[in-house]
């Protein structure tokens, strides 16, 4: 506490007032095998040592690679507003708006964004903000455990494996369960979630599930059987969580459209660069029966005392600021500039916008396919896909670690990703988006090539684009 306010005479001072001897004593609940026994840390430096060191440790970062890799995080061409609007100082340094009458441009700034998320996934109710999409759909899981009075979830294995990691994580501390609904492992749904094995996991009489989970696309880039999937569970009594990526909604159907009743989504891709480990934004929307289970903040169009329009968070009582032993979750965050950038980015784009990054994106696409497959790494599933995909790679871990030493980052391993899973273990998660070009394509399908000893694929036509 070297560049702490409090002087050592005040310290004393406030352990007496609340009746221990030292700063040590408030941590004798732990037990001392866990605590740190100091940190080994360098000497100090100057400031201008230090912005030396940062920038010899930002200079081994490459930036000079071709990206393929998705998996969960997009690249996307961002629209300078959107920076240029987020640098305002009244933007940048809000925070919660807890005092209304103070915080009117902050509230519709939240109230904006929830607005036009609500019409991109047809949901009537979107919250503010949680931390990433697997936060997210861990607590669309609890939602539906709340809403329904049971205990246990199933979680399809093509929701991408952080999301499962998290949500076992979320509910191991609660006491409850998510089984694991199985893919099918061929056919030409091969990859998909095994709908069958869904109805008969949901049949169970002593264990009644409050929810599926069912990702639209899916980790693996599949389109899933949605409407089927809704179906099941609704007869089952449980809810349908649909787990989604925000750009495709702008070209397939909306969740609400096929029955979901809870949507969580990871808001990356909605105006944020790409960033290890974010931040980012966690999308939470229900459909209006499940409002008050929804956990984050919630903001309303009202009228002040003269008939002007003003905004006000509505619902409070779901928060942990108001009655924490009762509140909806206690781990919330305020993602505002962060819901604020996805609202600036829908905004700029529009509806057309949106749905010709996501066209253009899924045209990439098919291009990569058909580029990759003819350099010898065709598909690994059969069904449709939208942006992403699966290709067949034998030794897939050290090509995909030589390609990147040329320059190429060549999606994702997915024996990386889901090492227990053997029909994996040969795979390539491949992606491309508005802002792949025929060049890199061309230029990633030779290299390809050459590394699986053949000659490679010739350059797409057009170039780059």
């Amino acid at each position: 506490m070297a560049y702490g306010p409090h002087t050592p005479a005040e310290r004393t001072q406030m352990l007496e007032v609340i009746g221990v001897t030292s700063i040590d004593s408030l941590f004798d609940d732990i037990p001392v095998a866990l605590r740190t026994s100091g940190l080994d840390l360098p000497p100090p430096l100057s400031e201008a040592e230090l912005a030396r060191l940062m920038s010899d440790l930002a200079g081994r970062n490459r930036t000079d690679v071709v990206s393929f890799l998705g998996a969960g995080a997009y690249r996307h061409y961002v629209p300078a507003v959107v920076d240029q609007l987020l640098l305002r100082g009244e933007l940048y340094t809000a925070y919660t708006p807890y005092q209304p009458e103070i915080s009117q441009g902050t509230l519709q700034t939240i109230y904006e964004y929830q607005s036009m998320m609500a019409e991109l996934t047809g949901m009537d109710v979107v919250s503010a903000s949680h931390y990433d999409g697997a936060t997210a759909a861990a607590e669309g899981a609890l939602m539906a455990c709340r809403a329904t009075g049971r205990e246990r979830v199933l979680v399809s294995r093509a929701v991408h494996p952080h999301y499962r990691q998290t949500i076992c994580t979320y509910f191991a501390g609660a006491g409850m369960t998510a089984d694991e609904i199985p893919l099918l492992a061929d056919g030409p749904a091969a990859g998909t979630t095994d709908l069958a094995a869904m109805e008969r996991l949901l049949a169970d009489p002593d264990r009644p599930a409050a929810a599926a989970l069912v990702a639209n696309p899916s980790f693996l880039g599949l389109l899933e059987p949605m409407p089927e999937a809704a179906a099941l569970a609704h007869a089952a009594g449980a809810v349908l969580v649909a787990v989604t990526e925000p750009v495709s909604l702008a070209v397939l159907a909306s969740p609400a459209d096929y029955g979901a009743d809870i949507v969580a989504a990871e808001g990356q891709p909605l105006g944020m660069p790409l960033a290890y480990g974010g931040p980012y934004l966690g999308i939470l929307a229900c459909r209006e029966a499940l409002m008050r289970q929804i956990p984050g903040r919630l903001v309303g169009l009202t009228a002040d005392a003269d008939g002007r329009r003003a905004f006000v968070m509505t619902l409070r009582a779901r928060e942990q600021d108001i009655r924490r032993e009762k509140a909806a979750s206690n781990i919330c965050t305020n993602q505002a500039l962060c819901a604020l950038a996805a609202g600036i980015y829908m905004a700029a784009l529009g509806p057309r916008g949106l749905h010709d990054v996501a066209a253009l994106g899924a045209a990439r696409a098919s291009e990569l396919e058909a580029a990759l497959a003819a350099a010898g790494a065709p598909r690994l599933h059969p069904g449709p896909y939208l942006n992403e995909f699966a290709v067949r790679v034998p030794g897939a871990r050290s090509v995909h670690r030589r390609l990147l030493e040329r320059g190429i980052l060549a999606g994702l391993a997915l024996a990386e990703a889901e090492p227990a899973d053997a029909t994996l273990a040969e795979a390539l998660l491949v992606c491309a988006t508005e802002v792949t070009t025929a060049d890199e394509i061309a230029g990633f399908a030779a290299a390809l090539g050459e590394e699986l000893g053949g000659a490679g694929a010739a350059p797409a036509k057009g170039g780059s684009r």
